[in-house]
């Protein structure tokens, strides 16, 4: 394992009840990192999360967190991660105050009352109830589901501003805004790594060439182009439909007599983040489509 990680696993598994949530999954973050998490519910994002911060115990694998091992060392490293859960909570019969305060107990940390003031200064509570023991990796699981637009975007500012301070972080996501500002991306289903690297490298590995068109009754027409075996798959974006398939060739040819109609405006287009994951989830469901 590489010393200059701040997390670098191998071969991590987990089941439950005889059943597999995470399957021989990989990652290595660099410090100062910020690392998106993707996947649909269930995928063994959570599962993946615990097992780096100590609170769950892998049935195989081997790796480091920290640069303690993720086996022997796992109080160790709980000491030293900050980890906001799905659903964070706080004490209600407490002040915002006397409830980072008793996080900051918990954790033993120097100067309380200090500590506390300037959490409560720049940051919401649940981050800085993650940051009050000054961790240099924060695992957050889905931290703004559920939040307002503008208070993701602040969110998301205080990150970057973390993170050029040399703090690392791995973040599970379903907002493909938020995924694109991430430096690197590792996408999961069904507990396998299926897909990691850049934003841009991933879409450019995906293989799909995409089309958007607009025009009248776009329903009716993405009915008539999911009959078209030679597409992977025909999304809606607003008042655009977004066409995708792997292979150009019998793409174009597919598309010909569509693209004859006078009132559909077609244009090529790169394929997002968005149709590069869809695609992913078809695939792992099963999709018959090329």
């Amino acid at each position: 394992m590489s010393s200059s990680a701040v997390i670098d696993v191998a071969g991590l598994s987990k089941s439950f009840d005889g059943k597999r949530a995470v399957d021989d999954f990989a990652i290595r973050v660099e410090r100062g990192q910020i690392f998106g998490f993707l996947g649909p519910n269930g995928s063994g994002k959570t599962t993946t999360i615990r097992m780096l911060c100590g609170l769950l115990t892998p049935d195989s694998g081997h790796g480091t967190c920290l640069g303690y091992d993720i086996i022997r060392e796992s109080t160790q490293i709980k000491r030293e991660v900050g980890y906001m859960t799905q659903r964070f909570s706080f004490y209600e019969d407490l002040s915002i105050r006397e409830n980072l305060d008793f996080v900051a107990r918990v954790y033993a940390v120097a100067d309380r009352t200090r500590a506390v003031d300037a959490a409560l200064d720049r940051l919401g509570l649940a981050l800085a109830a993650c940051l009050l023991h000054s961790p240099q990796l924060l695992l957050l699981d889905e931290p703004t589901a559920g939040v307002d637009p503008k208070a993701r975007r602040e969110f998301w500012d205080q990150i970057h501003t973390l993170s050029a301070a040399g703090i690392t972080v791995l973040v599970s996501t379903h907002y493909m805004d938020e995924a694109e500002r991430c430096h690197r991306l590792a996408y999961i289903a069904e507990g396998k790594l299926l897909i990691s690297g850049t934003a841009d490298e991933i879409i450019a590995n995906s293989g799909l060439v995409t089309w958007s068109v607009t025009g009248p009754d776009l329903a009716g027409l993405a009915a008539e182009l999911r009959r078209e075996p030679a597409l992977a798959m025909v999304v809606p974006f607003g008042n655009t439909l977004h066409v995708s398939g792997r292979y150009e060739s019998q793409l174009d040819a597919a598309l010909a007599r569509f693209r004859q109609r006078p009132e559909l405006s077609w244009r090529r287009t790169q394929p997002g983040l968005e149709d590069v994951f869809i695609r992913m989830m078809d695939s792992v469901r099963g999709d018959s489509h090329p």
